[in-house]
């Protein structure tokens, strides 16, 4: 697990060889125990390591292939390294013990599609010294981030934005239409950022840079991995075995390191499971870590204790205060490489890990996406069965609409209404209002020039989505999967807790078992109960009380904090942000004061994500 950094195409080699320095400098969080920068007239590359396989110097980074052909730098893991390296054992000689390796020779032996060959979280860079010519790739499930800026025929990349930024490849200039999108769903979906011509490379993509101009490519993709055939002759008890055998080998490989690990614990389905398989493979016992509070309705400490005790692991609660979270504040938000209404929850859980002397943890993001455990999923396939809504007369909408908002004033009623306008009530349709913070009737009271209607980047991103009868669950997964998990869980996982060098890894995210999952029939994964699936394909390994308990989420008791210990500091930040050109001043703080008078369609996850994004703007001077 690392940072890298890159830039091709430049015409001044002092210049191309500073800026490196400096962007490498920006990574030195990601990556404590090594660094390393290679230099030619047309390329050059760095990297800061945090070292989990194979510790010694023989991982240093740029590596160069046996021939000195090639140049790779790489930030992630290949959990099947060793099975890859043993295909080419008669094709290359090996020197180290490192994934890092594997892929240089793999890349050798199949060129651009080596990627088919890895399982892991990816994101790597291989320069050709012979033809000049640059490849990069990311994991097919989005879990390690490549940032990119290609202007001037100079193409620069980073494991983050901030080094783009320090080095001055990034415009200190916001995207008016990243804005958007950020205002309507707390982040901003890749490819595009927060700043006008930074790009992501989207997962299970592909890079190339030749002749100063880029090409991308994708390599695997989601929505063509619903495959109906997979499990249509099993049986249930068959289905329930397979999805066992794919999750245990999943935690299993992610378990290959040489530094202490542990894993986080919620006390819910998803993170028990993974510390229940980790603690009948591993020969040690597994430390776990919660976050605790004082305000007993968002503790979930009695659960993970209850399932800490079942396994018998080393647990560590966390116990937060209002105060102490005060003083974690500005280091939280610090931290944050692109704005996001969510993560300092994980920056404070990985502090603390990472404190007790793990390197690298295991957590359960995925499992509510893959196995249908929000409820999103059960509201999407009522939609769908009550279509019919959708050819009533306007009349009687409106009519709907008014009672709805007069007797269940909020954010809901609010949804349902738009939901009423659509003209079908399929999951393309549908989806997009389940994550959606702001709609459009509140874009247009806080922005400084109204409009009839907003480019929607989630309705652009489900145009490809499959629908296939019977397999709608499937479909609300790669939803979730595409938008939500990877353009925020899977953002913010990666920048919070690489704050602290510490290395997340997700079992849930294997690419094997998600393919097997998503072919899965609706009949056998319906939520009749809580991921009634998984559930009994882990057979007894979960308690009853923490299989059938109410869901809690993973959540901080915000409201109380933003109107307490944390009411300057928000209010400081919303009346600076409502100053800026694109917001209409008067309503935005009227916005803030609805939050204060504890208006229904003013939660605190509307009001937050402003505060963040005027801290962002701030720390990093962007206009």
């Amino acid at each position: 697990m690392c940072g890298i950094n890159g830039i091709v195409g430049f015409s001044n080699l002092q210049d191309a060889s500073a800026k490196l320095i400096l962007m490498n400098q920006t990574l030195q969080h990601r990556g404590p125990d090594d660094n390393g920068t290679w230099f030619s007239n047309e390329c050059v590359l760095g990297q800061q390591r945090l070292s989990i396989i194979d510790l010694s110097s023989a991982g240093h980074q740029p590596m160069l292939s046996n021939d000195e052909r090639y140049v790779i730098v790489f930030n992630g893991e290949i959990y099947n390294f060793l099975e890859v390296k043993n295909k080419l054992q008669n094709e290359y000689q090996f020197k180290t013990k490192t994934d890092t390796e594997v892929i240089l020779a793999a890349f050798i032996k199949w060129g651009k599609k080596c990627v088919d060959e890895l399982n892991g979280m990816f994101a790597f860079a291989i320069w050709d010294k012979q033809t000049s010519e640059l490849f990069i790739a990311r994991d097919r499930m989005g879990v390690k981030p490549l940032y990119y800026v290609f202007e001037n025929n100079t193409l620069a990349f980073s494991s983050e934005i901030r080094p783009l930024l320090k080095a001055g490849f990034a415009p200190k200039k916001i995207d008016y239409n990243s804005l958007i999108d950020y205002l309507q769903y707390q982040t901003v979906h890749a490819p595009n950022t927060i700043l006008q011509n930074v790009k992501m490379l989207m997962p299970g993509c592909q890079l190339h840079f030749k002749n100063k101009t880029i090409t991308t490519e994708q390599y695997w993709d989601i929505n063509s991995k619903i495959n109906t055939n997979l499990s249509a002759d099993k049986s249930y008890n068959e289905i329930c075995s397979d999805v066992n055998k794919l999750f245990t080998n999943a935690v299993e490989s992610r378990l290959v390191a040489d530094v202490p690990f542990g894993a986080f614990l919620s006390g819910g389905i998803d993170s028990s499971a993974v510390v229940g398989v980790m603690s009948k493979i591993s020969n040690h016992k597994v430390k776990t870590f919660t976050i605790t509070f004082d305000e007993s309705e968002f503790s979930e400490a009695k659960y993970a204790a209850t399932v800490a005790e079942k396994f018998n692991t080393e647990h560590h609660e966390i116990k937060l205060t209002p105060k102490d979270f005060l003083h974690e504040i500005p280091n939280a938000l610090k931290a944050m490489d692109h704005p996001s209404g969510d993560g300092p929850n994980t920056y404070i859980v990985s502090k603390a890990t990472k404190n007790a002397g793990v390197t690298m943890a295991l957590s359960g993001i995925g499992g509510d996406e893959l196995f249908a455990g929000y409820d999103v999923f059960k509201r999407s396939l009522s939609l769908q069965k009550n279509n019919w809504v959708t050819s009533l007369p306007s009349f009687v909408k409106e009519a709907t609409a008014q009672l709805m908002m007069k007797f269940k004033p909020g954010v809901a009623s609010n949804k349902f209404n738009y939901l009423l306008n659509l003209s079908n009530w399929n999951i393309k349709n549908t989806f997009p209002y389940a994550r959606t913070v702001m709609l459009n009737h509140q874009l247009n009271f806080i922005l400084a020039k109204p409009q009839t209607n907003f480019e929607n980047k989630v309705f652009n991103q489900l145009k490809n989505i499959p629908e296939l009868k019977n397999y709608s669950l499937s479909s609300v997964s790669v939803a979730e999967i595409t938008t939500y998990m990877q353009n925020v869980l899977l953002r913010d996982t990666d920048q919070m807790s690489m704050a602290h060098a510490l290395e997340i890894r997700e079992p849930f995210l294997d690419y094997k078992l998600v393919e097997y999952v998503l072919s899965v029939n609706d009949k056998h994964k319906f939520p009749v109960t809580p991921k009634k699936l998984f559930v009994d394909a882990m057979d007894d390994l979960l308690p009853s009380d923490i299989v059938n308990r109410k869901k809690m989420g993973f959540t901080l008791p915000w409201k109380h904090w933003m109107t307490n210990e944390l009411k300057s500091f928000c209010e400081e930040r919303i009346i600076s942000l409502a100053k800026r050109e694109y917001f209409n001043e008067k309503n935005l703080l009227d916005f803030w004061n609805q939050f204060l008078q504890n208006h229904p369609s003013v939660t605190w996850s509307r009001i937050w994500y402003l505060v963040v994004l005027e801290n962002w703007l701030q720390q990093h001077e962007v206009e």
